[in-house]
Parts: C-alpha cells; structure tokens; sequence
C-alpha cells in the first residue's frame, strides 16, 4: 500500500493585492480608497496650502518641527489642530499619519473620526476609519463605517468593493465577529441586482474563516442561484470543494454549465488532482484540451496528470504540445517544468542522453533544486547510487525549505532503489533534530515498516495521533499495517474509518478500507469499495489488491486484466511481484 501522501497547492485565484496602513492590520480592494502608508519622520507630505491662512500654517509648520524632532506626539497635537481649524482634508489626513508614525492608534482614530465628520462624503477619510477600528479590534463598531464605505463607492464599483471586504478583515483574531460584521453590513446588498451574488460570496468566504463550512455551502447556492454567470460564486464552491465540502461540487458544475471561462474548468481539474481523483480530473482535462487546442496550461497539467497515470506516450505528446505553444513565450517556470517531465519520461524509458538534453533546456535559476535531483536520478538509473548521493548532497540547505526538499530528494531516491536502511538512518537522525516535525516522525514510521521493524512502527504512529489527532495518514497507516497481516481487524476497520472522517474521498485510504473488509470476509463489500478507489486512482498497488478480491471470487480474468494494467505501469512493484507469486498467477 503506498502510504506516502501526496499533495499539491491550489493558489486562491479571487484574492488581489493589497496596501497595508503602517502598523495596521486591514488591506484594501482596488475598488477601496488606498491610504497611504505614514511617511517617515523626517519627511514632510505635501500639502495643498492655498486655503490655508497664516495661522493654521504656522500649526502645521510647528507641527512637522516636533515631528522632525522626535516629538510626534506634540506635532500630531498641533497638525490636527490646523485640519480642524481649517477643515482641510490634506492637513487631517497628514494628522492622521502622524499619529500612526507615533504608533497611536486612538489618536489616529480621531484624527480619522473628525475628518469623516468634516467631509461625510469622503471615501477615503472612512476608509481610514474603517482601518484602524478594525486594526484596534473595534470590530462592533465598523458595521456601520464598513457600510458606508460600500455606499460611499460608485454604483460600478460596489461589486469590486464588496469582494474586497474579506481582505480588510483577513489579520483579525476574531473570525466569527468578523463574520457576524459582515454579514449584518451587507444586508442591504444581498438583494440588490447588481451586488448580490458578490454579497453571498463575500459572506460565504467570511463564514469559511469562521469555520461555518455547511453555512458557507448555503452562501455559495444564493450567490450562484442570484447570478449563475458570476464567477465569484464558482471560485466559492471550488474553494469549499477543495475543503472537502461534497456538496459544493453539484455547484462547481452548474457554474461550469452557466459559465464556460477555461480557467474555472482548469481550476476545478486542479482541486480534483488535490483530492487524488486523477481519472476526474483527466476527464475535465481532455474535454478542455478538445475544446481550447490553443490553451497552453491545459496541455501541461495534462501531461502531469499523465505521468502520474504512467499513461507516459500521452503525456509526452501533451508535454510537446505545450512546448509548441509555448515556444515563442517568456513563460520560464512553465517550460521548466515540462522540461523536467520529458527528462523523467526519457529516463524511465531509459534513454539518458534525451533526459540530460531536456535537462540542459532548463534556465529557471528557481528550478536548479530540481535538475539537480534529476540529475541524480539519470545518475542512480545507470547503477551509481553513491555519486547520485553525492550530487543530492551538494544541493543548499540554507533556509528550512531547501534543507527539506534536500532530505526529501534523497530519502526518495534511497527509497525507490529500495536501500530502507540507509533511508531509515537518514530519516531518524533528521527526526531527531526535529523532534517535533510530526511528518519526519511519520516517515520514520514508514521506514520502520519497510524493514520489518513492526512494533516501532506502532509506536511512532500512535503518537503522531497522540500529538495530532487530525493525523489522518498515521490513521490508515496503522489500520492497514494490521489489516495487511491479518491481525486486530475490528480495531484496523475503527482506525481506517477514523482516517476517512479527515479524507473521505482519499483513494489510498478508500484502499486500506476495501483491504480490511477483504480480509474480514466481507468479499462483495471489498470488491465494490476497491472498484471505487481504483476508480479514482488507478495505481499499482490498489491493482493489487483489486485483483486479489477478484481471484479470490473466481473472477480469474478480471483479475489478471487489472494486474496486467498495473504491470504496464510499473512491473517492478513489490507488492505486484508478492501477490502475482504468493497466487502462483502468470501473466
């Protein structure tokens, strides 16, 4: 059973760039006034003085004299006096900043305050108001001041604002009064035409931090049932898919039905690769590739989904047809990464001068790491397992990131030449180390396995759920570690449905499910929980265990199909080779 997980980041696509208040938490929408971040002390923001009469210039001259002379306070003291003397937004607006640069959050406050009195009218002064109450946790009070920000927008651009709005509150503490802040501020929003289905999508993506996931799912049916075309209520439901929300699928694919923009439908094949369900997202995959031939990122998430499905002529041909797109385009990560894909292509098809030629493509200076590890690899398949090491062990290890892509680099070279122990030593000093790292403690654990060291394995795992009970992989590693010795069943079952709370849809752990009912002598119950993993990920060892059950009913054709399927991906399997043998099955 392959009882490494995997996994892979889906970047959040609705989320813009933002300009922090110096010292404050909140960010703005391009739809928001952006403050500007206080200058520093010795610096003087321009100021529009020709309204201004000798004496409220003589208080901001003083005024930035106290400043330059580090005595912010007096000079904040002396500029608000000028702005509310003069009613000046320019000369409020620097009182403000002053009191920020004095890291004086009440005095900002009602510098900002006086300033919103002054000019009702003016969008800026209230979204520095907004700001900093909810930067000084004010957040009951910014109900109002968040709605007026709204109203203070031009009608065109409301929706953008209201988008925006989970940003401003994305640094509080307190996610469900913000939720709650909200909700209550957009009530005159959410049955407006124009603003409605950004309304609930808003509020959907506040009751997501507030970790009201099924109240989110409500969020994103009103917001797609208001406006079906809109793609912020899609990007909800795909966002709460990749939480593991089921019901948010149903609406991902209405979305896809109504709105047929390609990066919806290429975002959704992502979510899917996320949650091991490769064969569906090669279906979206294909159907896209058919429908845009010229959409580049197709081809290339195709041809990944591809490699991992050992489908390996396919992926090449999806890998080439993006470098055709690709080829008059600056886009340096993308062609690296299709680079590094033929190279593994060539070296499983054990032509090393076309893996080093696609490695010698490769100018992404980000992705040196990776040709490295490549290289090794090329290395290791020619039997110089020693000067691959080598290599690997010349790679940085400078930050935490390269130190751990270095350990993963050649634990998992170690790991597919089959050399557990050397693996197991390097895995257990790097543990202790970090004695807290729970993910080296889990590969420790797997390590352990692989060398027959049983009871450590236990150890080790039941701690990774002492410390983690949301540990879902230390779960099913255990529950199947028993059930594939057939052993303590009853407790395996317990332990690989407790994993299946955590991930209900991972195929591995579906897998460890369809093993120990197998072994139970639920035969029919296995047969069909073993089809629905393999369904969703056709790899080598759930082949195994597919065909088994299958043997094992008289289903003797159906059962070498399915071996023969997982030969063609990779006939070197261990537990292939064990069950083919151990049922003295030929092929």
């Amino acid at each position: 059973m392959n009882l490494y997980p995997r996994t892979s980041a889906l970047r959040s696509a609705w989320l813009a760039g933002a300009t922090s208040l110096v010292l404050f938490c909140g960010t703005y929408n391009s739809a928001w006034a952006q403050p500007s971040a206080a200058p520093k002390e010795t610096e003087t923001a321009a100021i529009e003085n020709s309204k201004l009469n000798a004496e409220w210039m003589l208080l901001i001259l003083l005024g930035e004299m106290q400043v330059t002379q580090g005595n912010p306070g007096a000079g904040y003291s002396m500029i608000f006096e000028a702005a509310r003397k003069s009613g000046d937004e320019t000369v409020y607006k620097r009182s403000v900043e002053v009191a920020l640069a004095a890291r004086s959050g009440p005095s900002a406050l009602e510098s900002a305050k006086a300033w919103k009195k002054a000019h009702p009218k003016s969008h800026e002064a209230n979204g520095y108001v907004l700001q900093i109450q909810i930067a000084l946790n004010q957040l009951a009070e910014s109900v109002t001041t968040l709605r007026s920000s709204i109203s203070l927008l031009p009608p065109e651009q409301q929706a953008e604002g209201i988008t925006g709005i989970p940003q401003i509150y994305s640094q509080v503490q307190d996610k469900e009064l913000a939720n709650a802040v909200v909700e209550q501020a957009l009530t005159p929003y959410v049955n407006q035409a124009s603003t409605a289905a950004v309304s609930w999508a808003t509020i959907g993506r506040m009751r997501i931090w507030a970790k009201k996931l099924p109240e989110a799912v409500e969020a994103a049916k009103l917001a797609l049932a208001k406006s079906p075309d809109s793609p912020e209520p899609a990007m909800l439901a795909l966002e709460l898919l990749s939480l593991g929300e089921s019901q948010a699928e149903e609406l991902v694919l209405q979305a896809l039905k109504k709105n047929g923009q390609p990066n919806l439908q290429l975002s959704y094949a992502r979510v899917l690769i996320d949650a091991q369900r490769l064969n569906d997202a090669l279906v979206q995959l294909q159907k896209l590739s058919q429908d845009m031939p010229n959409f580049s990122d197709v081809w290339l998430l195709l041809g990944a989904v591809q490699v991992e499905q050992a489908q390996d002529e396919q992926a090449k041909a999806s890998l080439l047809r993006f470098l055709e797109l690709e080829k008059d385009k600056q886009e340096v990560r993308g062609l690296s990464q299709a680079y590094l894909m033929l190279s593994q292509l060539a070296i499983k098809a054990k032509n090393s001068q076309e893996a080093e030629s696609w490695l010698n493509k490769i100018e992404d200076p980000e992705q040196l790491t990776q040709v490295q590890v490549q290289r090794a690899n090329l290395i290791a398949s020619k039997g110089d397992l020693t000067k691959a090491r080598a290599l690997i062990a010349q790679l940085p290890s400078n930050t935490p990131q390269a130190k751990r892509a270095k350990l993963q680099a050649e634990v998992k070279l170690l790991r597919d030449y089959k050399k557990y122990d050397d693996a197991y030593q390097v895995l257990s000093k790097a543990s202790k180390d970090e004695p807290d790292d729970l993910d080296l403690r889990y590969e420790v654990a797997m390590m352990s396995e692989k060398l027959g060291r049983l009871d450590e394995m236990e150890k080790l795992l039941r701690s990774i759920i002492a410390a983690k009970p949301d540990f879902q992989h230390a779960y099913n590693a255990l529950g199947f570690s028993l059930a594939d010795r057939n052993i303590r069943l009853t407790e395996a079952r317990e332990l690989i449905v407790k994993a299946l709370e955590f991930a209900p849809e991972d195929p591995y752990i579906v897998d460890s499910l369809g093993w120990v009912e197998f072994r139970l002598g639920n035969k029919l119950s296995a047969l069909a929980i073993l089809e629905r993993a393999y369904a969703n990920r056709p790899d080598v060892e759930i082949a195994a265990h597919l065909g088994e059950v299958h043997w094992s009913l008289g289903q003797q054709d159906k059962a070498k199909k399915i071996w023969r399927e997982a030969m063609r991906i990779d006939q070197s399997n261990e537990l292939l080779q064990q069950t083919l043998k151990r049922l003295k099955v030929k092929l």
